[in-house]
């Protein structure tokens, strides 16, 4: 029996990323950085709407005032939808127009977590910040590749992130007020491909998707692999709980630099076996 099985759709993302659960829409969201685009899933029907985006998108999260926040190639903007509306960006690397917004996610204390990268990933220009309720930004980490994640455990004491790039997933010990020195947490290897998104469940494990490795694999707080699920994508981008009792996983792939397939840019929802963890909310 199959662990998987593909959502039927017209469209293939170029890359789908950003993952999101949204209990207050009733409906899961991803972007298409490339296209770019925003998609949302209805889950009481399964109908799927897709908005174009002025800019790479690379992650929305819910936002307490209403509508969503977005990480755009050039800052951080409300989105609001029905009809679409796109507030003014805030950059926090106007000096570096060749980077664009990665992956993000809001914590528990209502703040958004999110990195920066080289869109043409050559450079080493990639930060990890914290952007606050307030609007505040500052600097968690810097000299990334690729930033991917991040994810928090359900304790509230780590936040995990990763440098795709150095195929290295770190972890930060965390709290209300920020993070603290990173440590390396699990290195993927060759075959395993790179590591991509991620996020965790009800009881610890962390789940991380293989770009360029077909599977998604859960991880024990301590980083050794529990299991692994394959998927007929190569390129798998990123993982979310989804529904009212968090027990639908959704993973989101790509087609970037892969030959046109009835597999790769689609969107799989997976029987995992466990719940997830509820997603944050942007209090700013």
């Amino acid at each position: 029996m199959a662990l998987w099985r593909k959502i039927e759709r017209d469209v293939r993302d170029t890359l789908g990323e950003g993952t999101l659960w949204c209990a207050r829409d009733r409906a899961f969201y991803w972007v298409d950085i490339l296209a770019p685009a925003l998609n949302r899933m209805t889950l009481g029907d399964g109908a799927i709407t897709r908005w174009d985006m002025p800019a790479p998108l690379g992650w929305v999260a819910t936002r307490a005032a209403g509508g969503l926040i977005g990480g755009f190639r050039d800052g951080v903007a409300a989105i609001s939808l029905d009809p679409l509306g796109i507030a003014t960006r805030h950059d926090p690397e106007p000096h570096l127009p060749g980077n664009r917004m990665n992956d993000g996610k809001a914590d528990r204390h209502g703040a958004i977590w999110c990195g920066t990268m080289d869109m043409a990933e050559e450079e080493v220009t990639g930060s990890f910040y914290r952007l606050s309720p307030g609007g505040e930004w500052r600097v968690i980490d810097t000299g990334y590749t690729v930033t991917n994640g991040p994810a928090f455990s359900p304790c509230g004491n780590w936040l995990y992130h990763t440098d795709s790039g150095r195929r290295t997933i770190y972890r930060f010990p965390f709290d209300a007020e920020g993070a603290g020195a990173r440590e390396e947490f699990i290195r993927f290897s060759e075959d395993d491909g790179y590591p991509d998104g991620m996020t965790t469940d009800a009881e610890g494990f962390l789940w991380v998707a293989h770009w360029d490795g077909g599977r998604i694999s859960r991880f024990a707080p301590d980083g050794t692999c529990d299991r692994s699920i394959e998927l007929p994508a190569k390129r798998v981008t990123n993982i979310a709980f989804a529904g009212e009792n968090l027990d639908r996983m959704f993973v989101t792939s790509a087609a970037k630099g892969l030959p046109e397939s009835e597999f790769d840019g689609a969107l799989f929802e997976v029987e995992s076996g466990v719940t997830g963890n509820p997603a944050g909310v942007y209090l700013g």
